[in-house]
């Protein structure tokens, strides 16, 4: 009898093939004119399993992807693994519960952000972990003992006041804590949130004055957990609202507004107008329904709360799937009139990629237009993140990056496209290897950590 082959899982294949090698380049091939205000470090993380194989998209290990920038030049790309316990010591059971207890005991795999002097690799369910200039791993940020729960792989940084907002979740008691660093880099407030079970709350949203939870009906399943399989399901009996509280407050303060079902894994942006708080949002009609890999596509939506009356006003924007909606860092949690997405194909980023055509889209929101930078076929880009050009006139004067992956060739670039004209042609483009396709990333500017 023939052996039996297990298939690839899906989200290995393709550029999300696994990489093991950890590389320092430096003769790098750039095309076009890098801008020389930029100097700073591109980076993106993403998970990429050591053993070359994972269950699930989210469970591979976290390998981040960088880019130094200087004076109008590349001047090297290193990706490295950020050394958690799981890369010092594979032979980790990660289903133990004593290691899944640990807060040292992060894949480290979803983004990666610059605050306070210190570039952070982020996941969801543990400690922040520091790395240096280079992307080598310092170790786990426990922010001097006072942070003793996990740390969201989305936290947001004022571009006002300078502090890092954020929160954690856990599918045990209790369920949720909100999260206050100062702009030195201290945490200034931990505060226990009532929710209503163990939900999984990826992102959350800031304006000037406030936080906003979203408490969606996407939960926690021990059974599941304890069968190996991704622990959370859909429940059609969880209530999904939205809960506004000061960004100085506490859990007395918050004020829950209801909402259609439905999820959202990443926000666009919010601020508040008047009486009202707006959010823009990568709304999903749900997730994990059926199975772990059920996602319907995601369009942008507008939420407006009025604060007043209590009530959600919910409308959509969009119709062309898109996800990792981001605004330029001056804005967030002020009042922004461009906004940016990947867009995705009607199946999601697991389609057949010599078939997809990746796109950027630009969202005015003062106009109600759309703008898309187009790629070409079996070009396929990640999360568009912004940087500002020098002395900007207007919000979006600057430039958008990415990583850029060719099916035909199976190599990538680094591309530097200009956020005002969204012209189809980048500014400048650095020839690199394959880049498996990842997550969240950042521009993170020398003045911030160096």
């Amino acid at each position: 009898m023939a052996a039996v082959v297990e298939e690839t899982p899906e989200h290995l294949r393709g550029n999300g093939r696994p990489i093991q090698e950890e590389r320092t380049l430096t003769d790098l091939k750039v095309h076009g004119t890098i801008p020389p205000e930029l100097n700073g470090r591109y980076v993106r993380n993403g998970a990429n399993p050591l053993s070359g194989t994972s269950a699930h998209p989210f469970f591979g290990d976290g390998m981040l992807h960088g880019i130094r920038l200087r004076d109008g030049k590349a001047e090297w790309y290193h990706n490295r693994y950020v050394k958690t316990p799981y890369i010092t010591n594979p032979d980790v059971d990660v289903l133990d519960p004593a290691v899944m207890m640990d807060m040292r005991s992060s894949k480290a795999n979803t983004h990666v952000v610059g605050h306070a002097g210190k570039i952070l690799a982020l996941e969801e369910g543990h400690f922040p972990y520091h790395v240096d200039g280079n992307l080598d791993t310092v170790g786990p940020v426990d922010y001097d003992g006072v942070l003793t729960g996990s740390f969201t792989a989305h936290p947001k940084i004022c571009p006002v006041t300078g502090e890092m907002l954020a929160f954690g979740y856990s599918a045990m008691p209790p369920y949720l804590r909100y999260l206050r660093v100062s702009a030195d880099g201290t945490l200034a407030q931990t505060e226990e949130i009532t929710v209503g079970g163990p939900t999984m709350m990826h992102d959350f949203n800031v304006t000037r004055n406030y936080v906003i939870f979203m408490d969606l009906p996407a939960v926690f399943d021990l059974n599941l957990a304890m069968s190996g399989d991704m622990p959370i399901r859909w429940d059609d009996d969880y209530p999904a609202r939205l809960g506004v509280m000061p960004r100085n407050g506490r859990d007395g303060d918050v004020t829950w507004y209801d909402i259609n079902p439905c999820y959202v894994f990443h926000p666009m942006n919010a601020y508040e107008d008047g009486d009202n708080i707006v959010l823009d949002v990568a709304r999903f009609d749900y997730i994990w329904r059926d199975s772990a890999m059920d996602f319907p596509p995601p369009v942008l939506w507008r939420w407006t709360i009025d604060t007043k009356s209590g009530r959600v006003s919910e409308e959509q924007i969009d119709d062309r799937p898109g996800e990792f909606p981001r605004v330029a860092d001056s804005v967030v949690g002020l009042k922004h009139r461009f906004g940016y997405e990947m867009a995705m194909a009607e199946r999601g980023i697991f389609d057949d990629e010599t078939k997809q055509r990746g796109a950027i889209l630009k969202y005015d929101r003062e106009t109600g237009t759309r703008t898309d930078i187009e790629f070409g076929k079996g070009q396929t880009c990640g999360e568009p993140v912004f940087a500002p050009a020098a002395n900007g006139q207007s919000e979006d004067d600057g430039y958008l990056m990415t990583y850029l992956h060719d099916a035909e060739s199976d190599t990538s670039r680094f591309v530097i496209m200009d956020a005002a004209s969204m012209d189809n042609e980048p500014v400048a483009s650095v020839e690199l290897p394959r880049i498996p396709s990842g997550f969240h990333g950042s521009w993170i500017p020398s003045s911030v950590a160096d």
